[in-house]
């Protein structure tokens, strides 16, 4: 009892994104609010052999200010470039870029993504296949390594904390936002920045087409994916990157940050049966850690936002889950019908969404679902169009390769209520 007494408040004070959907508040609201997606047919993979989908959903072009220069960026890939210019937009919209406590020792970073840049694994693939080492710089490991964009971000604003890794797949972000959670509730740092990062590519849409699990729908992007519906035929990848400021209460206030929301819990476990297949059972848990880490109850979360991905396995598993933990009673929406499966971004971006909609009170619905597959569960899938709720507490829900699972629960902060 004592340690749960102990435990400090964590709060965040500012969140950077980079998404599909736009890289502001107003931008992806309005996407989502029309109910549309920005899915696109990716033209530059059509003379990709063998390659059965032909989808995908990109970032728009986003400002690079003049000290993102060839020696700064030198050691970064695209994946890692998104996720410390997130982390500025982070650190900006915080009020801590350029202070002092940024580098005290006090601030750290937990941040994944599932791989490096795919261009520079490339590079090595090439080595072995071709026995030359044409391509290949000092760079271009630490541009392909699981931890780039850790590390990056660390090099870039001289963090001198902790730097907690997190290359677990569609878990990424959201392991990154619970372990810095725990990193500050346990004292080991002041804040931390947090979150996750993906950038698209055909190889990642190759795995999944080895598991028949992407979208083939490739003549109509506008209609897929498709969560939760019976006309579902699987997943379309996305990218981005999304980084919270995540801050101790009391330093939050000392200095008089603008707190957005706290986070109240945080539940991960692993279901150890099989990589791919998911487990109802062990995803019902998680979300039980949450509540149980969180002190709260079932009935106290007014909308969980769903991992999602359109896949047969993963909706089912997932909705069955969900209604095991709430019954029908509390609204769920994913996002991943708007924007794709962003990976290790997904965790961070679809947190930050959830809280902007916590914000304003009007929840986003599931994009393309017209009709509920009958084998999901039936929880209250929210359709047709937004949905205006009245709650303080929400949970975002993600689940990976590894069978790792993922709950977190964020409380309204009552300076943000309208």
């Amino acid at each position: 009892m004592s340690a749960l007494m102990n435990k400090r408040r964590v709060v965040v004070t500012g969140i950077g994104a980079l998404s599909p959907l736009g890289h502001d508040w107003p931008t992806v609201r309005a996407h989502l609010h029309s109910g549309r997606n920005v899915i696109r047919a990716m033209d530059e993979w059509k003379d990709i052999e063998g390659l059965n989908t032909q989808l995908g959903c990109t970032v728009p072009a986003f400002d690079l200010p003049a000290h993102y220069n060839r020696k700064t960026m030198r050691s970064m890939g695209r994946v890692a470039l998104m996720a410390t210019r997130a982390s500025e937009m982070a650190l900006e919209n915080a009020g801590l870029l350029g202070d002092p406590f940024v580098k005290s020792g006090q601030m750290g970073v937990a941040y994944g993504s599932s791989a490096g840049t795919p261009a520079a694994i490339g590079d090595f693939g090439r080595m072995i296949a071709d026995k030359t080492t044409e391509g290949i710089n000092a760079n271009t490991y630490i541009k392909m390594m699981a931890h780039t964009a850790a590390v990056n971000i660390g090099v870039f604003f001289g963090l001198t904390g902790r730097v907690i890794t997190t290359s677990s797949a569609c878990t990424s972000g959201s392991q990154g936002i619970g372990y810095a959670f725990e990193a500050i509730q346990s004292g080991k740092q002041v804040a931390m920045l947090a979150g996750g990062a993906e950038e698209l590519d055909a190889t990642q849409a190759a795995v999944f087409d080895t598991l028949f699990a992407t979208s083939v729908k490739n003549d109509t992007p506008e209609l897929t994916p498709r969560p939760f519906d019976a006309a579902r035929d699987g997943l379309v990848l996305g990218e981005g990157a999304c980084t919270f400021v995540l801050e101790e209460l009391e330093h939050a206030k000392a200095r008089g940050a603008h707190i957005i929301a706290e986070l109240i819990g945080f539940g991960t476990n692993c279901d150890g049966t099989h990589v791919t297949h998911p487990n109802s059972a062990t995803m019902a848990q998680a979300m039980r850690l949450a509540l149980a880490d969180a002190g709260v109850s079932p009935d106290v979360i007014g909308y969980v936002n769903a991992h999602g991905t359109a896949t047969e396995q993963g909706d089912i598993a997932e909705s069955a889950a969900t209604y095991e933990v709430f019954g029908n009673r509390v609204p769920v929406s994913t996002l991943k019908g708007y924007m794709g499966h962003t990976l290790g971004a997904c965790g961070s971006l679809e947190a930050w969404m959830t809280l902007e909609m916590l914000r304003e009170g009007v929840f986003a619905q599931n994009a393309n679902l017209t009709e509920v597959d009958p084998r999901c569960a039936p929880i209250d899938y929210i359709t047709s169009q937004p949905r205006a709720l009245k709650t303080d507490v929400v949970m975002s829900n993600n689940f990976a390769f590894g069978g790792i699972n993922t709950s977190l629960i964020f409380q309204r902060w009552p300076s943000t209520a309208e």
